[in-house]
């Protein structure tokens, strides 16, 4: 808790998702984001065991009021991951009807992966803000990894998903992938102002989260310094 703000970082496989070979395999994070004094929070890529999330919540007196998805892969919101059917975002909405918050680039995927109908999602574009209490989510539309990637900036943190990694950042290879996107995406991030921690998708690494200070000084995807040296590197 940071001035009322309810903020928790999950690890699939430890966290939620215990004994999912699969969830230990892919150490995605989820994130619980809210409000603490009005007790409302929204998740963040609620895959593998949503209702272990909502046990989460439940155990912390929270109630969702909604769904935010960094992007479309099914280790994020649940969908068939080469062979394997991941429970995701569809389960969840059948348990617990919210609204689900996606870039407007990324609706068309996340339907297609997850199977959920057009009217369970709300489309933003960059910049949008997300209000959950008290607390204001601001969504930044960081294409790349897939066309509608969005991270979340609150109380501090920047909330990543897969277009920045604490050493490294997303594939631009999977099928909607842009390494000229993902460049220009992460100058972008790198740009922000108050020297947000950043807390990534997936760990990576040994550290679950760092200042973007010390992102930017040590992760090699902020070494180009022109969109040709990036294309050399990780084009």
């Amino acid at each position: 808790m940071s001035d009322g703000v309810y903020f928790r970082q999950l690890l699939s496989g430890r966290d939620f998702a215990v004994g999912d070979p699969v969830a230990t395999q892919m150490v995605n994070f989820s994130y619980l984001i809210g409000d603490a004094a009005r007790r409302e929070a929204v998740l963040v890529d609620p895959a593998y065991a949503p209702a272990d999330l909502l046990s989460v919540l439940a155990a912390d007196d929270i109630t969702l009021t909604g769904v935010l998805v960094t992007h479309h892969h099914p280790d994020h919101v649940g969908g068939d991951l080469m062979g394997y059917q991941l429970s995701g975002l569809a389960d969840l909405l059948a348990k617990t009807p919210v609204p689900v918050h996606v870039n407007r680039h990324e609706s068309e995927w996340v339907r297609r992966t997850t199977g959920v109908s057009a009217t369970d999602l709300t489309e933003h574009d960059h910049d949008d803000v997300v209000q959950v209490g008290d607390v204001p989510i601001r969504l930044l539309h960081t294409p790349g990894h897939t066309p509608g990637s969005q991270c979340f900036l609150v109380d501090g943190k920047l909330v990543a998903g897969d277009t920045l990694f604490l050493q490294g950042c997303g594939r631009t290879d999977f099928p909607g992938g842009d390494p000229d996107a993902m460049y220009h995406s992460l100058r972008a991030l790198a740009e922000l102002t108050g020297d947000p921690v950043v807390h990534p998708g997936h760990q990576y690494s040994p550290e679950a989260k760092a200042p973007l200070s010390e992102v930017r000084r040590t992760n090699m995807v902020f070494r180009p310094n022109s969109l040709e040296q990036f294309r050399s590197m990780f084009g």
